[in-house]
C-alpha cells in the first residue's frame, strides 16, 4: 500500500522521489542551501517539476553549483549559459545567480555559515506547521517577508517572499507536509 503524499507531487515519479526524500528535510549544508536557492530562483514564474526535470542540467552548467567557482564566472560563462538548452536561459536568472553566489560568499564571511545567517530567521529549528490542506499553505508569511527584505538588502536577487517561502519549504527550514501525509511526522 502507498503511503499517503502531499497532492501537489502525485502523479510524477521524479516529482514522488523528491518529495519522499528531500522536500522539508531540513538543509545546513552552505552547499546544498546555495543550491536550492539557484533553482528557486530559477524557478521563479515557472512551475517546480520544471526545474526538477532540468536540475541535472542545471547542475552541470553551473559547476556542480560552486558558488566560489559561479562568483567568479567571466562574462563569456554566463554568454554560454544563455546558450545553454538543458536551463532555463533567461539572461536576467542567470546573472542574478553570479550576483547570489556573491552576496552568498559575503553572507557567509559575515555569519560564518550562509546557514548559521538563515536558520536565524527560524531561531535555527524547524517551523512545523499543522495544514490539512494544500489550499491553507500559504505563498508566504512575515517570516519570508522579513527573509527576503533582508537578502535584498545584502544585494540578492531574485528572491521575493514567495521565492523565499519556496525555499523556506525545500529546505526544511518549515515542515509544510500536510498533516495526513506520512513525511510530515518523519521529519
Amino acid at each position: 500500500m502507498d503511503s499517503i503524499k502531499c497532492g501537489w507531487c502525485i502523479g510524477d515519479p521524479l516529482y514522488e522521489a523528491y518529495h519522499d526524500t528531500e522536500w522539508g528535510v531540513p538543509v545546513k549544508d552552505d552547499a546544498t542551501l546555495f543550491e536550492f536557492l539557484v533553482l528557486e530562483t530559477f524557478q521563479a514564474g515557472l512551475s517546480w517539476i520544471t526545474i526538477l526535470k532540468k536540475r541535472e542540467n542545471f547542475r552541470a552548467a553551473f559547476d556542480g553549483f560552486d558558488y566560489k567557482k559561479i562568483a567568479a564566472y567571466p562574462q563569456s560563462k554566463i554568454d554560454d549559459l544563455l546558450t545553454d538548452a538543458g536551463i532555463i536561459r533567461n539572461k536576467l536568472k542567470v546573472s542574478a545567480t553570479v550576483t547570489n553566489a556573491q552576496a552568498f560568499i559575503q553572507t557567509q564571511e559575515e555569519f560564518g555559515s550562509f546557514s548559521h545567517y538563515i536558520w536565524s530567521f527560524v531561531n535555527h529549528k524547524p517551523i512545523k506547521n499543522s495544514f490539512t490542506s494544500l489550499k491553507e499553505i500559504p505563498a508566504t508569511t512575515p517570516i519570508s517577508d522579513a527573509l527576503s527584505k533582508d537578502l535584498k538588502k545584502r544585494g540578492f536577487k531574485f528572491v521575493g517572499s514567495t521565492v523565499v517561502y519556496a525555499f523556506m519549504q525545500a529546505t526544511g527550514m518549515v515542515n509544510d507536509h500536510i498533516t495526513s501525509c506520512s513525511r510530515y511526522d518523519e521529519i
